[in-house]
C-alpha cells in the first residue's frame, strides 16, 4: 500500500498539466471577414412618435458597444444589477444621437444643444409636445473635464429645436428611468440620487457572523424559482439599501425645483391623471436571501405633492414563493395602478382563492376601485372567473377588462362601464371576445390606444362609438397585419387595412381619429423595413415614404427565403423558414452544410401548434444573433422551424417532450433532405435558452445531427426544481419528466459534437452558468466531443463587440469542423444512440 503513495503527486501534476493544455487563452477572435461585417453592419435609426401623431424623434442607433463599455463596474443585489458610479441599472442599450422628423412634411431637423457623444438611455414626450426629456449618461473622465459618472436630466425644447442640461443633480435609475411628466406638461416628476446620500458601506469583505435561513414546520407549498443574483449577508442588504433609496423631487422646465418628502426606497412613483396625488411604493425590510426585491415586503401609498402620506393602500408582506402552478398569485392586494381617465381613482386585484389555482373557486378575481379621498368603501368593479389580466381605459362608459387563465390558455374580454361599478354577483359586463390565447388565427387583436392630454393611454374612440382594433392576422398564408373598426354593440367588424404581397406592412400608430392614416413599416424580402404614412382617404396618395434606410448587407441583398410547411409523423402541420445563400441552386450546386436553429414551444391544441407563424414577405435580415449569419459562409439555414410539444386534455405537454421533440427534428430533417437542400451527414442543430436545452436533447436521443451549438442553456432540470418554461409541477411532483428532458442525465449518450457558448454573468433565471459548466464536465468526463466558451462580463444575452466577434468565431469553426467538411458517417455510426 505504501509503495502507491509517491504515484498521488505525479498522478495530480500530470491532471493538472492536462487541464491547463486543453485551456485556451488567446484572448477575443475574429471570425471571418464575411461573418465581421454582418456585426459592423449599419444599424438603422429608432423613431418615437408624439403623442399628436405629428413629430417623431429620430434617434440614432450606434454599432455595438465595446468590451470596456459592457465591463463597467456592477453590484448583483437582490435580483437588480446596478452600475455604482451611475447609480442606475447597470445593463442598458442608449442611442448616440437624437433629430426630429415632421410626419406630414417628411422633413429632417436637426437639434442644437446635444451632449458630447451623447449616450441617451431614455426619453419621454410632454404631454401638450412641447418638450423631449430625456437621460443622458456620463462617466468621470478628468481628460473630458467630467468631474462624476452619473445619469444626467436634459430637455429638449421642440419648437426651438435645441436641448439644454435641466437639472445639475443626478438621477436615480436604479428602479427605473428616473423620470416622467406630470400631467400639465410643464413639470418632471424625479427620482434623485438624494444629495446627502454620502458614500457607499465599505465592505471589507470580513464576515460578521454566518448567512443564516429558517423553514418552520407548518408552513405552506410554495413553488421558488431559482433567482440570481440575490443577498447573500448583511453587507449586501446594506449597499442594497443605499443604492436603491431616492429622493422625489418636482422639477418644472425654468429648472426650478422642490423635494417631495423624505429619501425613501421607492421601487416606483406615479402621478395620479388629475396631477394631484401620487401613488408610491416603498421596499421594506425584512429582506431575504431567496427571493429578489421584487418579491421583498412593501407599502403602496397615496401621498400629496409635499410627499404627505394621504391614504395606504396596502401593505404587503415579503413572499417568499407563490402556490405551485403559472396561475398563481399573491394573495392579497396586487396590480395596483391609477385608472387612466379619471382624476384619483385607484384599481387593483385581490384573488379570491388564497393566490392557489388548486383550490376550487367560482370567483378567481375581484377587482376593485376607489377614488379620491380615498374613505369610502372600495366599490367592486368585476368579479372574474379566472385571472385580472389588466384593463385598456376610454372612458366612463367604456373600458376593456381582460382575464386569463394559463392553464387552458382560455382568455376573455369585457366591455365594462367602470364610472358604474356593480357589486352584485355575475358577468362583469358585455363580453368582446372568449377564445385561446395560441389560437393565433382567431386573435381579434388589441385596442389601438391614443395618449389623451395628460399624457395616458386611451381607447381610441370614434364618434359613433366603434373602436379600432390592431391585429397581427395571422393565417395560414403567414401574418398579415391588419386594422378593423368594431361595432362593440353589434360586435360586426369592418376590415380598413391588411397588409398584402409581395409585401410585409405592420401598423406603428394610428395618426387620425377616424383611422384614415396611420403609420406603418413596410418591407420585402429584399427591402429593409422603412416608415410610411398609409393613407386610406379616397383620392390621397396611398402610400409617402417617411424614411429610406438603405440595405444593411447589399452583399446578401439576393439571399433566398421561402416559408415551408410540412407535417410531423403524427400529422401535425409544421412551418420553418428556410433561407439559401444568394445565386445558390438546388440542381445545380447539389446539397448544403445546413443549420437548423429552433426553440420549442407548448400548446394544449395540435390544432395551435399547427398554425403557421411569420411570413414570406418580411426583408430577409441576416443577423448576427441567429442562425441567418451563416448564409454568408455556404451554409443553407432552416431558422424558427416548428418544434411544438402538445398537450391535450389533462394532459401536460411535458409528459411526451423527448418523442415529440424528436419527431419534429425528424419531420424538419427529412423536409430540408427531400427538398435536396441538404444531406443527412451535415446537419447541425442550434439554438439559445430554452433552444440551448433542446440542442443538447436532441443531441443526447438521436444522431441526426453532426454538431449542436448550445447558447446560455440548462441542463439539468433538478437545479430548477420548482417550475421552468410552461412546466408548473415541481420535481417532487413530476420526477420522471424532470429527469427525462435532463440532457444532463443522458450525457453519455452523446456522440456528436456540442458548443456550448454562455455568459459567465448569466443573470436568467434557471440558465445559471453553471449549467453549461456541469454540462461540458459531464460530456469530456464521458469521453465526449465538446468546447465550452465562458464570455466574461456577458448575461444571458451578449452586448459587447468582442464577444459577438468570438461567438461567430467559435461557431464558424465547430461548423467547417464538424460539419461542413464532415465525412459520411457509417449506417452503423447514424443508427448508434437512438
Amino acid at each position: 500500500m505504501s509503495s502507491r503513495f509517491p504515484l498521488l503527486p505525479v498522478t495530480v501534476g500530470l491532471m493538472a498539466a492536462s487541464s491547463l493544455a486543453t485551456a485556451d487563452t488567446g484572448g477575443y477572435q475574429l471570425p471571418p471577414a464575411a461573418l465581421q461585417a454582418i456585426v459592423d453592419a449599419p444599424r438603422a435609426p429608432t423613431l418615437s412618435l408624439s403623442p399628436k401623431r405629428n413629430l417623431a424623434a429620430v434617434l440614432a442607433t450606434p454599432s455595438l458597444p465595446g468590451i470596456s463599455e459592457v465591463a463597467q463596474p456592477e453590484l448583483k443585489l437582490a435580483g437588480l444589477r446596478i452600475n455604482p458610479r451611475t447609480y442606475s441599472a447597470s445593463r442598458f442599450s442608449f442611442y448616440t444621437g437624437l433629430g426630429l422628423l415632421d410626419i406630414d412634411t417628411q422633413k429632417e431637423f436637426k437639434v442644437s444643444g446635444l451632449p458630447a457623444a451623447p449616450r441617451i438611455a431614455d426619453l419621454a414626450w410632454s404631454p401638450d409636445q412641447r418638450y423631449l426629456a430625456f437621460s443622458n449618461v456620463v462617466y468621470a473622465d478628468a481628460a473630458k473635464g467630467v468631474k462624476e459618472s452619473g445619469v444626467e436630466l436634459w430637455l429638449l425644447d421642440v419648437q426651438g429645436k435645441a436641448a439644454r442640461k435641466l437639472s445639475n443633480q443626478a438621477l436615480s435609475g436604479v428602479s427605473g428611468r428616473g423620470f416622467s411628466w406630470m400631467p400639465d406638461s410643464k413639470t418632471l416628476l424625479l427620482h434623485l440620487k438624494p444629495a446627502r446620500l454620502g458614500a457607499a458601506p465599505a465592505v471589507n469583505g470580513i464576515p460578521t457572523g454566518p448567512a443564516i435561513q429558517d423553514s418552520l414546520p407548518g408552513g405552506a407549498v410554495k413553488q421558488l424559482r431559482t433567482y440570481p443574483d440575490l443577498l447573500k449577508n448583511a453587507q449586501d442588504a446594506q449597499l442594497f439599501e443605499h443604492y436603491i433609496t431616492a429622493q422625489l423631487a418636482l422639477l418644472d422646465v425654468t429648472g426650478k425645483q422642490r423635494l417631495v418628502g423624505q429619501p425613501g426606497a421607492y421601487s416606483r412613483a406615479t402621478v395620479a391623471p388629475g396631477g394631484k396625488f401620487l401613488l408610491t411604493e416603498t421596499i421594506a425590510r425584512p429582506y431575504s436571501y431567496i427571493v429578489p426585491a421584487s418579491d421583498f415586503g412593501s407599502k403602496i401609498e397615496v401621498r400629496d405633492l409635499a410627499g404627505k402620506v394621504v391614504h395606504v393602500v396596502a401593505t404587503l408582506p415579503l413572499e417568499e414563493g407563490l402556490p405551485p402552478g403559472n396561475d398563481a398569485v399573491s394573495p392579497g392586494v396586487r396590480s395596483v395602478s391609477w385608472r387612466v381617465d379619471a382624476p384619483a381613482t385607484l384599481v387593483w386585484a385581490e384573488a379570491q382563492d388564497g393566490g392557489d389555482p388548486a383550490k376550487s373557486a367560482e370567483i378567481r378575481d375581484i377587482v376593485y376601485t376607489q377614488a379620491a379621498p380615498f374613505t369610502s368603501k372600495p366599490a367592486v368593479l368585476a368579479r372574474l372567473a379566472s385571472r385580472y389580466a389588466g384593463i385598456a381605459w376610454g372612458r366612463g362608459d367604456l373600458a376593456l377588462l381582460s382575464e386569463a387563465w394559463y392553464k387552458t390558455r382560455a382568455v376573455k374580454q369585457w366591455r365594462i362601464a367602470p364610472d358604474h361599478p356593480a357589486d352584485q354577483p355575475g358577468m362583469p359586463g358585455d363580453l368582446v371576445y372568449s377564445g385561446s390565447f395560441e389560437d393565433r388565427y382567431n386573435d381579434p387583436g388589441q385596442p389601438v390606444m391614443r395618449a389623451d392630454a395628460a399624457g395616458l393611454p386611451r381607447i381610441l374612440i370614434s364618434a359613433d362609438g366603434t373602436i379600432l382594433l390592431d391585429g397581427a392576422g395571422a393565417s395560414k398564408d403567414g401574418d398579415r397585419p391588419f386594422i378593423d373598426r368594431l361595432d362593440l354593440v353589434t360586435k360586426k367588424k369592418e376590415r380598413l387595412f391588411q397588409s398584402a404581397a409581395p409585401y410585409y406592412e405592420n401598423v406603428v400608430a394610428v395618426l387620425d381619429e377616424d383611422g384614415g392614416r396611420f403609420l406603418s413599416t413596410r418591407e420585402s424580402p429584399t427591402e429593409q423595413p422603412n416608415f410610411y404614412v398609409r393613407n386610406l382617404k379616397p383620392g390621397a396618395t396611398a402610400l409617402t415614404p417617411l424614411t429610406h434606410f438603405p440595405h444593411p448587407l447589399p452583399q446578401l441583398k439576393d439571399v433566398q427565403k421561402e416559408l415551408i410547411r410540412y407535417k410531423r409523423a403524427d400529422g401535425v402541420d409544421l412551418t420553418a423558414t428556410l433561407m439559401l445563400p444568394p445565386n445558390y441552386d438546388v440542381k445545380r450546386d447539389g446539397p448544403l452544410p445546413t443549420l437548423m436553429w429552433a426553440y420549442p414551444q407548448e400548446f394544449k391544441t395540435a390544432s395551435a401548434a399547427s398554425q403557421t407563424r411569420g411570413s414570406p414577405y418580411k426583408f430577409n435580415a441576416v443577423s448576427y444573433s441567429g442562425p441567418a449569419a451563416f448564409l454568408s459562409m455556404g451554409y443553407a439555414v432552416l431558422d424558427n422551424p416548428s418544434f411544438p410539444i402538445v398537450g391535450t386534455g389533462e394532459q401536460e405537454p411535458n409528459d411526451t417532450y423527448l418523442p415529440q421533440l424528436v419527431a419534429d427534428a425528424e419531420a424538419a430533417v427529412d423536409e430540408v433532405v427531400r427538398r435536396g437542400v441538404a444531406d443527412r451527414d451535415r446537419i447541425a442543430i442550434g439554438g439559445h435558452s430554452y433552444g440551448a436545452f433542446m440542442t443538447g436533447n436532441l443531441l443526447a436521443h438521436t444522431r441526426l445531427f453532426r454538431a449542436g451549438i448550445a447558447r446560455s442553456g440548462a441542463y439539468n432540470r433538478t437545479l430548477t426544481p420548482f417550475g421552468f418554461q410552461s412546466e408548473d409541477r415541481p420535481f417532487w411532483q413530476a420526477q420522471a419528466v424532470y429527469q427525462a428532458m435532463s440532457p444532463f442525465n443522458h450525457a453519455d449518450k452523446i456522440k456528436d459534437a456540442l458548443l456550448l457558448i454562455h455568459g459567465e454573468q448569466d443573470n436568467n433565471s434557471g440558465t445559471f452558468p453553471i449549467q453549461s459548466e456541469r454540462m461540458f464536465q459531464a460530456i469530456k468526463g464521458l469521453g465526449g466531443t465538446a468546447r465550452l466558451v465562458m464570455l466574461p462580463n456577458e448575461s444571458h444575452g451578449y452586448r459587447a463587440r468582442e464577444s459577438i466577434m468570438h461567438m461567430l468565431y467559435e461557431s464558424n469553426n465547430w461548423l467547417e469542423k464538424y460539419v461542413k467538411n464532415a465525412a459520411p458517417r457509417t449506417p452503423a455510426a447514424s443508427k448508434e444512440g437512438q
